[in-house]
């Protein structure tokens, strides 16, 4: 199920765009024996092994959130756990962007992920990716939110109202005098929510707008390029900046929030479609039971609930709005030309919703 205020605000702004172009006329299972618990994980790991013997190795994708030396330890172990349950080894994948697990699960070189909503989008629509768990962050919520952050030295601090979280104008009205980070394009909080919320709705172009725009890749390499004041405003995520605190507090009481988004769903996880269906059995079988607390910790995660695509269709609809926008401010398309893609834009916003 989706986080309320998250679906409230994207039905809200839903409703509010199809009036406004409707309006315009150019824009118009258990075993009943007691058996020792030896027995019984050696008859799991049989029956696991028995399904789809000839894929003797799986290969597991994790999107790059963070450099991979900070990554490692914090999946190694879930990923070992993973492989005794299958009874196969699992493999990490670590990529170097979002887009390398994407690619990875097209060609098939890995057959499970880790994504996020924006990433696992494209992976469904182009590489056979099928999600059917969503994670459950360790206080039991199933959301993060976008962040802009800002070193607190920079001066802009002083003319942002920090509590009210108004960072977000302030970035608009002055972006021509800031650097800026994006962390990855298909990053939901890095990339989609702020270019939606921040941007596409304040008919704002990113790309001409500001002194010096970059990708910095991942969440923590725009942390510190905020935190060692290399960039004025950053994208980041609440998630990541738990991390950040973790692994250098240092770092971290650099880093000023100056806007929060509402609530995004919490991140899928994918297999490939064309897997066994007993292998897809085993698999959920795992993720939906696994609660060592000691593992998942460090991955802050208290577990994975049931999920399937439909799941992040709100993203989807943030993404064909963030379209439906651009396309409204386009100059270089004629009535025609404008009408003929908003159409065809609305047409996929009502299949998804």
């Amino acid at each position: 199920m989706l986080p309320r205020s998250f679906n409230q605000s994207a039905k809200k702004w839903t409703s509010l765009l199809m009036v406004t172009l409707l309006s315009g006329a150019v824009l118009s299972s258990c075993s009943g024996s007691a058996e020792p618990e030896a027995d019984v994980a050696t008859d799991t790991t049989g029956e696991a092994q028995a399904c789809a013997p000839e894929l003797t190795e799986l290969d597991f994708g994790i999107i790059s959130t963070e450099s991979q030396d900070n990554q490692k330890p914090k999946w190694e172990p879930f990923i070992a756990a993973m492989s005794e349950a299958l009874g196969r080894d699992v493999i990490a994948s670590y990529a170097t962007d979002y887009a390398g697990v994407i690619e990875a699960m097209g060609a098939g070189k890995v057959q499970m992920a880790w994504f996020g909503g924006k990433s696992y989008i494209e992976a469904a629509e182009r590489s056979d990716a099928e999600a059917f768990a969503q994670t459950v962050n360790s206080d039991g919520t199933k959301g993060y939110y976008a962040y802009l952050i800002t070193n607190k030295d920079n001066p802009i601090v002083a003319d942002i109202d920090v509590e009210a979280g108004n960072g977000d104008q302030y970035v608009v009205d002055n972006a021509a005098n800031l650097t800026f980070a994006f962390n990855d394009p298909n990053s939901t909080s890095g990339f989609l929510v702020p270019s939606y919320y921040v941007f596409a709705k304040n008919d704002v172009d990113p790309d001409q707008a500001f002194k010096e725009l970059i990708f910095a890749g991942s969440h923590e390499a725009t942390a510190l390029a905020v935190a060692n004041n290399q960039v004025d405003v950053a994208t980041n995520n609440s998630e990541s900046l738990v991390e950040v605190e973790k692994n250098d507090p240092a770092a971290f009481e650099n880093i000023q929030v100056i806007w929060t988004s509402p609530e995004i769903p919490s991140d899928p996880i994918a297999y490939r479609k064309d897997l066994p269906d007993c292998l897809k059995s085993n698999i959920q079988e795992f993720f939906y039971s696994y609660d060592d607390e000691a593992i998942l910790g460090p991955l802050e995660w208290e577990g994975f609930d049931e999920a399937d695509d439909s799941t992040w269709n709100t993203v989807r609809e943030l993404e064909i709005g963030k379209s439906i926008l651009e396309v409204q401010n386009d100059a270089s398309l004629d009535d025609a030309a404008k009408q003929q893609q908003l159409d065809e834009l609305n047409k996929e916003l009502e299949a998804v919703q």
